[in-house]
């Protein structure tokens, strides 16, 4: 029987801390399939689940880990980065000032202008049509608060904003391990 080849973006795998957890949810932690095959040859990693597919040698057949663990447990960093990216995921993807979800970039509370700084206290995210609104004006001169204070966000935080963003692809054996601390319903 032919089996087609297996695409570099197929099978990817959901790789998780020594502690079970995923190494970040947003964006989510996962390896390709070459990368997770390394890792076990390189015995870095327990296979916790596996994929229907297969990948072959002239001598050799090995299934496709859809979940995997690392062996040595890997401490996450305390602070997360001050990114674009991360500042967006703290503030949910929103618009500060009008809870749009589209077309963002992010607005100076105090503008650099009158001494603001480019800090987490200082930064939210903001739709363009906001932040040309707002311009070099201060909040209460444009009539524009955020709707939450701006804050330096830890990992913790930006894990749970992450868990409201599933990505495009989840496959059925990684769900245990990407839910598994949220509440249950009665």
């Amino acid at each position: 029987m032919f089996h087609p080849p297996v695409s570099p973006e197929a099978c990817p795998a959901l790789v998780l801390n020594a502690d079970y957890r995923p190494l970040s949810y947003y964006p989510l932690s996962l390896w390709s399939w070459q990368d997770t095959v390394k890792a076990v040859f390189l015995d870095r990693v327990n296979i916790i689940s596996e994929y229907d597919k297969v990948v072959r040698s002239p001598t050799f057949e090995f299934r496709l880990p859809s979940v995997v663990c690392l062996k040595t447990y890997v401490k996450p960093s305390r602070n997360p980065a001050f990114t674009r990216f991360n500042v967006f995921l703290r503030d949910c993807f929103t618009c500060q000032y009008c809870g749009t979800r589209s077309d963002l970039t992010f607005d100076h509370v105090i503008p650099r202008s009158r001494g603001g700084q480019t800090t987490w206290e200082n930064v939210v995210a903001a739709c363009s049509p906001c932040n040309l609104k707002k311009g070099g004006a201060m909040p209460a001169e444009a009539g524009m608060h955020p709707s939450q204070k701006p804050y330096a966000p830890s990992l913790s935080d930006l894990h749970q904003n992450g868990r409201h963003f599933p990505p495009n692809y989840l496959h059925e054996s990684w769900l245990d391990y990407l839910y598994w601390d949220t509440e249950l319903e009665p």
